[in-house]
């Protein structure tokens, strides 16, 4: 008894796994998702193309700051020592000495960010344009196998478990016999 309950668990597995593998093998599925992962992938390195932009515009701002204040700091530099107060005149070189030094660092911050927002402004138009003529492949081949769907081409039997159909087989038992009862 055990055995045999064991014997049409495994059947059942066995259907179901097959099941699965012919889903997984269906190439138009695979196409589709083919499709949807390199959309997503486009959408992920436009994502990362805002923010690189959204940062170097970040740090023009800070560097249109620095610059303002290390002018303001210049003429205060300038005018300390106009006036003979050399110790103020220290001060105000000791800070615009750090805004030259803060605004150098910008730049080459900013410079870094235009080196990547034109190396992933490149990739992403090369990939826009790979992901477009996939998806018109894909659309092709899918159309492709519509038209190449015959109404007498075999379809896979769905899959109908054990208990299905002992429960029909039993419906019509007793159906038949409360037929043969009248």
């Amino acid at each position: 008894m055990t055995t045999k309950l064991f014997d049409r668990i495994a059947t059942m597995l066995k259907a179901d796994a097959h099941g699965v593998i012919e889903s997984l093998e269906e190439r138009s599925l695979l196409l589709k998702q083919c499709v949807r992962e390199a959309e997503i992938e486009l959408n992920r390195k436009r994502a990362r193309l805002e923010v690189v932009r959204d940062e170097a515009k970040r740090l023009r701002e800070a560097l249109t700051r620095t610059e303002e204040e290390r002018r303001s700091l210049d003429e205060d530099v300038t005018l300390a020592l106009a006036g003979g107060k050399e110790e103020l005149a220290r001060f105000a070189a000791r800070r615009l000495l750090g805004q030259q030094r803060a605004a150098d660092a910008l730049r080459a911050q900013l410079a870094e960010r235009a080196d990547e927002e034109t190396a992933l402004a490149e990739r992403v138009d090369a990939q826009q344009a790979q992901f477009e003529s996939l998806r018109t492949r894909v659309r092709a081949e899918l159309a492709q196998r519509s038209e190449a769907y015959e109404p007498g081409a075999w379809i896979p039997e769905p899959i109908v478990a054990d208990e299905e159909v002992e429960l029909e087989l039993l419906r019509r038992r007793q159906a038949h016999l409360g037929e043969g009862g009248r």
